[in-house]
């Protein structure tokens, strides 16, 4: 079984991350965590460097008796579309993601990562507040 966390350094994300790790021991499972930057003129190469150090910090606490993988993501999509698409690719058998809280108003305008891999996922996905 395959768990993938979409992991953006929030406080949301990292209680994802905490249950990611109670869902992969109770079924025995690998995690993926992952974090999606949009790149080309958006992302800026501090944002790469940043996103690179607390992912290989991810993987050197988690404990030994749970396989984990890091990934950086810059493949041009947004974040929520770049989870989807990449769970999909890796046969990932659950999403677990963090939400922020915003307005019914901010997430008409702005959209919403979460709400994209809630609709667009084809497994479960459960959220974290």
């Amino acid at each position: 079984m395959k768990i993938l966390v979409g992991y953006d350094g929030s406080n949301s994300a990292k209680e994802a991350l905490e249950l990611a790790k109670k869902h992969a021991e109770a079924f025995n499972a690998e995690v993926l965590v992952i974090t999606s930057l949009t790149g080309g003129s958006v992302t800026h190469a501090v944002e790469v460097e940043q996103a690179t150090e607390e992912l290989a910090e991810i993987k050197n606490a988690f404990p030994e008796s749970i396989p984990c993988e890091t990934k950086l993501l810059v493949r041009g999509m947004n974040p929520g579309e770049d989870i989807v698409a990449y769970a999909e690719e890796q046969g990932v058998d659950e999403i677990v993601i963090g939400v922020k809280r915003r307005s019914k108003v901010g997430k008409l305008l702005f959209g919403s990562n979460a709400q994209c891999v809630i609709i667009k996922a084809s497994c479960p996905v459960v959220t974290v507040k």
